[in-house]
């Protein structure tokens, strides 16, 4: 791929020396889906209305923290990033081990005690036109009923596809998670092999229209601190960026432990999480929180 394409990564298969697309379409994609009961762990679990009062009662099936209601996972099988210290690398066997299916196969599996739709990976970004299929027939079966659409990604889609993305989330109640795994471009480059530029635009595009559903959080922001690389300083740049857009929309910091490409590294500690959450909200936002913290030394 050309520097800032992104593509159908390991969507395509050469049968017969003829390149055949297995999925990535609106009519078929390759994923695993499981129904994880709520609240589960989510980026944005601390703000979202399956793990809060937050949007509650349009958004939410509970004043409170939504138990026995379920998130339908959507686990895609491709990426547009090749990282280096990829936390959900097992992505790339999907497609070894799954056939593709419909958008409509994967709607019918939202049923009554479905509250949200959340797409991952891998990343939702390689195949957008069949989560965004999905989503639309899912809530067309839903009927009015609350069924929120949300995505963990790492921004790197097309313009026009995020804008429908957007859309589904804003009025569904769901919620954007970006990673935002560097500010320098050459950090970003040698620990994902592609620019963050389209990812920082993207992010700066669904953050202007953030006022329109302040409550719950249409967009929320996630930092991997890998040793050595996501430093104070970068946390500190990443958190400004996102504050000159909009202070409140919620930052979480995540602990890194030793994964694919980079089992060397340490774990993440305790005092350097701590140290960038103060950086982040010195940077002026309002609302960062630590996660994975039982990952921290």
């Amino acid at each position: 791929m050309a520097p800032g394409e992104v593509g159908y990564c390991g969507l395509t298969q050469n049968l017969n020396g003829k390149t055949v697309r297995l999925g990535g379409t609106p009519a078929l994609g390759v994923l695993e889906y499981y129904h994880d009961p709520l609240p589960t762990n989510c980026v944005a679990d601390w703000v979202c209305p399956a793990g809060s009062a937050a949007g509650y009662p349009q958004y939410s099936c509970s004043s409170g923290k939504e138990y026995g209601y379920n998130n339908l996972a959507v686990f895609y099988g491709a990426c547009s990033f090749d990282c280096l210290f990829c936390q959900n690398w097992h992505f790339r066997e999907v497609i070894h081990s799954t056939a593709p299916i419909s958008a409509h196969q994967l709607a019918v599996k939202v049923d009554e005690r479905t509250a949200c739709i959340c797409y991952f990976g891998g990343d939702p970004t390689p195949q957008l036109p069949h989560a965004i299929e999905a989503s639309r027939l899912a809530i067309e079966r839903a009927n009015g009923r609350v069924l929120r659409i949300c995505w963990e990604t790492n921004g790197s889609m097309n313009r026009r596809l995020l804008e429908q993305m957007v859309q589904l989330s804003m009025e569904s109640g769901g919620c954007i998670k970006f990673d935002l795994k560097s500010w320098n471009e050459s950090v970003h480059m040698a620990l994902t092999g592609v620019s963050n530029r389209r990812t920082l635009d993207n992010f700066a595009y669904v953050a202007s229209r953030t006022q329109s559903r302040p409550d719950p959080p249409l967009l929320a922001a996630s930092t991997l601190l890998v040793p050595g690389y996501i430093d104070r300083d970068e946390v500190r740049k990443i958190a400004e960026f996102v504050a000159s857009a909009d202070p409140t929309i919620p930052y979480s910091l995540l602990a890194f432990h030793p994964q694919f490409q980079m089992r060397d590294l340490p774990f993440t500690t305790r005092e350097e999480a701590h140290a960038c959450a103060e950086v982040a909200k010195g940077a002026g936002l309002t609302r960062v929180r630590i996660g994975n913290v039982g990952l921290l030394r």
